[in-house]
């Protein structure tokens, strides 16, 4: 009998939603937060418990937890567990799952966290070290609001969801990898182009101002003007020559002032607002995922001054601050800020929310003056 057109039109809903399935459980995992976040609501999903966590290894024998799911408070978010300190940090010393049936009484663990335990509310716990080529990466949790004494089977369960995860933070590990190796390649690209085309250019057009400066003596006006031209040809070869080195120079903490200063330059082409950019000291170096939100910040910054704004200038700073970094993005407009319209707000709580997974924080604020001032801060790599 021939399916019927309603039949088969079900029947391919069904595979094309299963088929998208399968591609957003592709995309978690190529996403080291993403697989590390969804590993805290699977703890919750698989073996019922009240709430899931995850502590990342920062350094060696360190580990903060930065991700949650069913928590009541933030008493656990940026909390740092050394090896052998807790239940996590026990687990990690022993390389296996640690459980307990009340974590603030139990004689088996040290008692540094019973403070951010207790305002939680959180009894029963399981800890399990996340292993990845014989390496603890991270470090996944399963609570219980009361004591009570946790199986075996949840024990497995947890274990075979570290497993899990473990998969999940090697493919993505892979996948950030590759994404550097293509980023290197397009830095390569870029300066061999700037190298063969702009250079040369430049090269050319300066040779050519030099012979009409040596040509010309009976002309004061015209020699003032070939002057200046070779000035600028001079300093713009410099500034050339800089971007080369930026460009074989792919450390995060060389490229995020190139890469701020490309933002400011960006933006004062387009808005013909002056927008300059001011390096307040040496920063520390950063993981990719904290040059991503320190870039994305000052593009947000930079788009709110646009919008709502009406500024004489924009200056964008980066440098040292309270234990960490802070960039500012700073004009001198009196118009809306992006807290005060309509419709508008949505990116930079975007990126509060990004930065507080890594314990830093974003803020936007009206200044005395009129103008609008964002603020983006992360701390230190442990």
């Amino acid at each position: 009998m021939r399916q019927r057109p309603v039949e088969r039109a079900v029947e391919q809903i069904n595979v094309l939603d299963a088929l998208l399935c399968e591609r957003d459980g592709l995309l978690t995992v190529m996403d080291r937060i993403v697989a590390l976040h969804g590993t805290a609501r699977l703890i919750r999903a698989t073996t019922g418990v009240d709430s899931g966590f995850v502590a990342d290894l920062e350094s060696p024998g360190q580990a903060v937890v930065r991700w949650m799911s069913g928590t009541r408070t933030d008493l656990l978010q940026g909390l740092t567990v050394p090896v052998g300190q807790g239940i996590g940090g026990r687990a990690m010393a022993l390389g296996r799952a640690v459980r307990v049936s009340d974590y603030v009484t139990s004689p088996e663990i040290t008692h540094h966290f019973d403070a951010q335990v207790r305002g939680e509310g959180l009894g029963a716990m399981i800890a399990v070290p996340v292993i990845s080529k014989s390496r603890t990466v991270a470090v996944a949790y399963a609570a219980m609001r009361s004591a009570t004494d946790f199986g075996d089977m949840a024990v497995q369960r947890m274990e075979s969801i570290a497993e899990q995860a473990a998969t999940a933070l090697q493919i993505a590990g892979a996948a950030e990898s590759k994404a550097t190796g293509a980023v290197t390649a397009e830095r390569q690209r870029m300066q061999n182009a700037l190298h063969d085309s702009v250079g040369a250019l430049l090269f050319s057009i300066g040779v050519q101002v030099r012979d009409l400066h040596h040509a010309i003596h009976d002309n004061p006006a015209l020699e003032t003007r070939l002057s200046r031209l070779e000035s600028d040809i001079s300093a713009a070869s410099s500034a050339l020559r800089e971007s080369l080195l930026a460009l074989s120079d792919t450390t995060p903490e060389r490229a995020l002032p190139v890469e701020l200063t490309a933002c400011t330059r960006s933006f004062e082409a387009r808005t013909g607002v002056p927008a300059r950019f001011v390096e307040l000291g040496q920063i520390a170096p950063m993981d990719s995922e904290r040059t991503a939100l320190l870039l994305a910040a000052v593009r947000e910054g930079l788009l709110n001054v646009e919008k709502h704004a009406r500024p004489h200038s924009v200056i964008v700073s980066l440098g040292p601050c309270d234990g960490g970094v802070q960039l500012v993005v700073a004009d001198d407009g009196g118009g809306a800020s992006a807290a005060e319209t309509n419709g508008t707000g949505m990116g930079v709580r975007s990126l509060a929310e990004r930065a507080a997974r890594m314990a830093g924080r974003v803020s936007l604020v009206r200044d005395e003056d009129g103008g609008c001032t964002l603020r983006a801060w992360l701390p230190d790599p442990a």
